[in-house]
């Protein structure tokens, strides 16, 4: 591997050198001489294309030199082609343009999809996730994500239950989730894609396996990156609000606020979410236990004790677009929610009285300047100290069955167990987490074509852990645990061969510390003496890679990645976690991956009213020590109901995933998508996993969605009912394959395969500021099921109102 990339970089040093090319900028601009924001700038003759920032400048590299034909184009503007001539390294043509009147809206999404194709082109397996129509629905971020090739959204029951991401087999933490780069944990369980809004989201960012610079970290199955809504460009408010089944209340606003003459900028948006979660359940996972011990499967019962309910805030002021800054921002984010837990990681009892509570302080600053100092030098800063506490309570000693009564013992009398909660013995407990992340990037462009840049990651977490059921006479019984991690990547990127071939060639270098102080209590002499445990851990590893992209001819990519990954375990994996049923392990170790993906994107092929696209990626996950939640490994234990964090051994995964999209007439809109993947246990050592699987050598791991596929379609109509009025239609489908939710074999522990139907609309008001939407979910009341045969909600329906003023 080493002496295959210092080939590649070889052959490009020597292309580079070797190369006569230049580069073209300049300001666009309109009569009036305000800069044109967001213009679409071309060269014809080499298909490449850039788009003019707020203050109207755009820089097209690696040039040959030679006479071209320079296209700008806009929905604001009237389209305009002049020659020019490239004979020098720099070439500056400055573009004054005519406004155009009004035109349709329908094309808007053109120049919303060159930056998706911008971004999926860039050599690593990603996908962009589009927000604009999905923000006017009922539709949570996360189903968005759950519709997207690769993804599997693994969540345990309804809105607000603990949710887990799988990239075409890869999870936990082996893949990262960031706000905008910064990594979601810091923000506390009480703003995560549970409850951000779509409208609060510009796009994400979906990457499989190999990651860019920015997102740098110790992640191996991909991350998940979501881009908040930064534009500045216009004065905006919006809000929504919606109601639904199972007595869902959803509402959210933002609004944007920027001074032309001094840049100041200020941005505010919340949010607010209630539900009951009282869907019912009926499938084979669903059990009453009646007082003789007898089991009645396929029991219909309705959910209890499963309420839902978060706000927060988002808060930024600042300046942008300014001589010395890009953008200079100061923000704070708060957060609360309060969560009834209605059973542990399997159903197969229901909890009543089980609770938490959550809440998180975050203060960020982020400072971004390009061209610092010097040209091609660039600068951000990202830094976010966070505050966060979760109170669990769980004292309740009866027993209860899915009827949402006392369990019966076999002389008919309610079950309770004295000194014990639903989930153990009882608790009260207060865990508070002070988390500090430092995330930069300096980066600089040697020469046209080539960029050198290094990124780093600081994070370290503080934890609390007291116990207030059994404090002692100088307080509450705390343990103490710190954590550590720095990731330092260096990357070198290149652009040759005329922008057709586009190569990331990178260095990671991981770093982490642990220790944790536990309180002991002896008994000597019939006194209790309370001495302090101390353990330390350490450890360090390397990793590299590479991702390509190569345009073989105009709308057909080759792109292609390796990586050496390395994955440290977090502190939930380390400590714990009592909210979410997860025991700690202190011994866990690091996992190590072999990455490798290959793939391609052909389109968009356009005839006359048709456009079709296709992408498909091959991937292939080699992991030693792979981190996972621990399964049960025989059919008598499935009552437990927590289990930790192990380290499986090996295990190897293989697959492809592919999707297909065609448009007619701007009108018709469809997409299909499925993944497969084979991820199998490849050695068994009882010493390594601490269950002995050896039996199960060659096998499909259990508890993961091996094979699914989604599809939908949508459809506009215009001028219905009111003149310049909009309606979209929508449909979505969804399969997932059977899997096991234990290693043996068995018919009880196997979800059925599950299909899911979903129909929608939306109806956009002739004035463009109130949009009426109707969604109707799983309209054939399938059962759906996931992480460990958690059954998810039936048959729903919601509606919401959105209003927007888009200038004041």
């Amino acid at each position: 591997m080493h002496k295959i990339l210092l080939i590649v970089l070889f052959i490009l040093l020597h292309q580079a050198t070797n190369a006569q090319t230049g580069s073209l900028s300049g300001v666009v601009s309109d009569e009036q001489g305000k800069a044109v924001d967001g213009a679409t700038v071309t060269l014809k003759e080499l298909g490449q294309s850039t788009m003019t920032d707020p203050k109207g400048r755009y820089e097209i590299k690696a040039v040959r030199p030679g006479n071209f034909t320079l296209i700008v184009s806009s929905i604001l503007i009237e389209k305009k082609s002049l020659s020019i001539q490239i004979k020098d390294a720099q070439t500056v043509a400055n573009v004054k343009v005519k406004a155009s009147g009004e035109k349709m809206l329908n094309q808007v999404s053109v120049e919303v999809k060159s930056e998706k194709r911008l971004i999926e082109t860039s050599g690593f397996a990603v996908n962009v996730v589009e927000t604009k129509e999905a923000s006017l629905r009922n539709v949570q971020t996360n189903e968005l994500l759950d519709r997207t090739v690769g993804v599997r959204i693994r969540q345990n029951g309804g809105l607000g239950s603990a949710v887990e991401y799988n990239l075409n087999g890869m999870s936990g933490r082996s893949v990262g989730i960031f706000i905008d780069g910064i990594e979601i944990s810091t923000y506390g369980s009480s703003f995560n894609l549970n409850n951000i809004p779509p409208s609060m989201i510009e796009r994400i960012e979906v990457y499989k396996g190999v990651l860019p610079s920015h997102l740098s970290g110790d992640y191996m199955g991909g991350a998940i990156n979501v881009i908040l809504k930064k534009d500045v460009a216009q004065n905006t408010v919006t809000a929504s609000m919606s109601y639904g089944s199972f007595n869902t209340y959803q509402a959210d606003g933002s609004g944007m606020y920027r001074n032309p003459k001094n840049g100041f900028t200020a941005k505010a948006s919340g949010f607010y979410t209630y539900t009951d979660n009282s869907y019912e359940t009926w499938g084979k996972f669903s059990k009453f236990i009646a007082p003789d011990g007898q089991v009645e499967r396929f029991y219909r019962a309705k959910r209890f004790n499963d309420s839902y309910q978060s706000a927060g805030g988002r808060f930024e002021a600042g300046f942008t677009n300014v001589k010395w800054a890009d953008a200079l921002l100061l923000g704070y984010n708060g957060s609360a929610t309060d969560n009834e837990i209605p059973h542990g990681q399997v159903m197969s009892k229901p909890y009543v009285g089980r609770t938490s509570e959550s809440q998180a302080h975050v203060f960020n600053l982020i400072y971004n300047k390009r061209n610092l100092l010097v040209k091609g030098l660039d600068l951000s800063f990202n830094g976010v100290y966070s505050n966060r506490s979760t109170y669990l309570q769980d004292t309740v000693g009866y027993v209860y069955n899915w009827d949402g009564n006392y369990r019966l013992d076999f002389y008919n009398r309610p079950m309770y167990r004295e000194g014990r909660g639903q989930q153990g013995l009882d608790v009260m407990t207060d865990i508070t987490r002070k988390i500090t992340t430092l995330r930069s990037n300096l980066s600089y462009e040697i020469f046209s074509g080539h960029k050198l840049s290094v990124n780093h990651v600081y994070y370290t977490v503080d934890r609390d852990d007291a116990d207030l059921l059994r404090p002692i006479e100088n307080g509450s019984l705390k343990t103490i645990s710190d954590l550590a991690k720095n990731v330092t990547a260096f990357n070198y990127e290149t652009q040759v061969f005329e922008n057709r071939l586009k190569t990331n060639a990178f260095v990671k270098y991981y770093q982490q510390n642990l220790s944790r102080i536990t309180p002991i209590i002896t008994v000597v002499g019939g006194n209790n003496v309370l001495s302090m445990e101390r353990a330390d851990a350490e450890v360090d590893a390397t990793g590299y890679g590479l991702a390509a992209s190569f345009t073989a001819v105009p709308r057909v990519v080759l792109i292609g990645s390796a990586e050496q990954a390395v994955r440290m375990p977090g502190d939930t994996e380390i400590m714990g976690d009592p909210n979410e049923n997860i025991l700690s392990n202190f011994s866990i170790r690091p996992e190590v991956s072999k990455n490798y993906n290959l793939g391609f994107r052909l389109g968009t092929f356009e005839l006359t009213k048709h456009r079709v696209s296709v992408s498909g990626n091959f991937f292939s996950r080699n992991v030693k020590d792979r981190i996972v939640r621990q399964v049960n490994t025989t059919l008598s234990d499935q009552e437990v109901e927590t289990s930790p964090y192990m380290n499986l051994g090996r295990a190897k995964s293989i697959g492809f995933e592919g999707e297909l999209s065609y448009s007619y007439n701007n009108r018709l809109h469809t997409m299909f998508s499925l993944s497969k993947f084979n991820s199998v246990f490849k050695q068994g050592d009882a010493s390594a996993t601490g269950q002995r699987l050896s039996q199960y050598e060659n096998k499909q791991l259990p508890n993961e969605p091996f094979f699914t596929m989604n599809g939908n379609a949508q459809y506009r109509l215009d001028n219905l009912i009111q003149k310049k009025s909009i309606v979209h239609l929508f449909y979505n489908f969804g399969y997932v394959a059977p899997f096991r939710t234990v290693w043996p074999e068995s018919e009880w522990f196997t979800t059925p395969t599950q299909f899911s139907h979903d129909l929608g609309m939306n109806y956009r008001f002739p004035d463009r500021k109130i949009v009426l939407s109707l969604d109707a979910k799983n309209i054939f009341n399938s059962e759906i099921y996931d992480n460990f045969g958690v059954q998810k909600p039936g048959r729903a329906f919601y509606v919401k109102l959105n209003y927007t003023i888009n200038s004041f």
